[in-house]
C-alpha cells in the first residue's frame, strides 16, 4: 500500500488521522514537527502528504513549497480556517486539495484515494514516457528524446524552455502548475527570473498552437496562481 506523510502539531489530530489511515491499510509516516518531517521526506518521499497549515517553526505552505523543489507528491492541507488568501498561497505552493477541520473520516479517506489514483495514472504515464520517449495526451504528442511536439498531427517548433514548460503541464493534465514551479522547471534557482518571464513563455506557446489551430484554448491561466493544460 502507498505511504502517507502526515504532519500536524496537534498530537490528538495526528493520532486520529494516523489511526484512520492505518485502518485503511496505508503505511503512515507521522510527525508533530514540520522541520523534522521535511528532513525525513527529503530522504524518504511519501506517496501523498497530509499537512496542517498553521504550525510553529515551519508552516504547512512553506513545507510543501520546499517539498515541491524535488517532488510532485500529491498534497492535502488540513486547516481550521480557509480564506481566499490562504487558498491562493496553498495553490501557489502546489496543494491538490483542502479539507477543513473538523472533517469526516470518509471525506478524508475518499480524497486520499482519489489523489492516489490520479497520481498512479500520472506515474504510469511517466513510466511509459521514459520507456518510449513519447507522451500522448489526446491531440498532443510530445517526443521527449527529440524535443519535438505536434498538435493534431502538425509539428510545432518550440524552444527548449517552451518544451520543458509544455511537458510539465502535459504530465498532469487539468492540474494547476504554480508559477514558481514552472519558473524552477525553466530556470532552476535563478533568483533574477520573475513571474512575467513565465507569462511571456506561455503567451508564445499559445501563439504557436493557435498558428496550427486558431481556436486553441487548452492552456489556461488561473490568475495570480499559475497555468494548466486543460483535459
Amino acid at each position: 500500500m502507498p505511504t502517507i506523510g502526515l504532519v500536524d502539531d496537534d498530537t490528538e489530530v495526528l493520532a486520529l488521522v494516523r489511526d484512520m489511515l492505518e485502518a485503511e491499510g496505508y503505511s503512515v509516516m507521522s510527525y508533530d514537527d514540520a522541520l523534522r518531517a521535511l528532513r525525513a521526506f527529503e530522504t524518504n518521499t511519501p506517496d501523498l502528504a497530509i499537512l496542517d497549515i498553521n504550525m510553529p517553526n515551519l508552516n504547512g505552505v512553506e513545507l510543501l513549497r520546499r517539498l515541491r523543489r524535488k517532488s510532485d507528491v500529491p498534497a492535502i492541507f488540513l486547516t481550521g480556517r480557509l480564506e481566499e488568501a490562504d487558498e491562493v498561497r496553498g495553490l501557489r505552493a502546489g496543494a491538490d486539495a483542502y479539507i477543513r477541520k473538523p472533517f469526516s473520516e470518509r471525506t478524508l479517506i475518499e480524497r486520499v484515494k482519489a489523489l492516489l489514483r490520479r497520481a498512479g495514472r500520472t506515474y504510469a504515464a511517466l513510466e511509459d514516457r521514459d520507456r518510449k520517449g513519447i507522451m500522448d495526451r489526446g491531440d498532443l504528442r510530445i517526443d521527449r528524446e527529440r524535443y519535438t511536439c505536434s498538435w493534431k498531427g502538425q509539428t510545432i517548433v518550440l524552444t527548449l524552455t517552451e518544451f520543458r514548460l509544455l511537458e510539465t503541464l502535459a504530465v498532469k493534465l487539468g492540474v494547476i502548475q504554480p508559477r514558481d514551479a514552472l519558473k524552477f522547471v525553466a530556470y532552476g534557482d535563478q533568483a533574477t527570473v520573475d513571474d512575467r518571464t513565465v507569462d511571456s513563455h506561455m503567451k508564445r506557446l499559445r501563439q504557436k498552437f493557435r498558428a496550427v489551430e486558431p481556436g486553441f484554448d487548452r492552456i489556461e491561466t488561473l490568475y495570480g496562481v499559475g497555468y494548466r493544460f486543460r483535459e
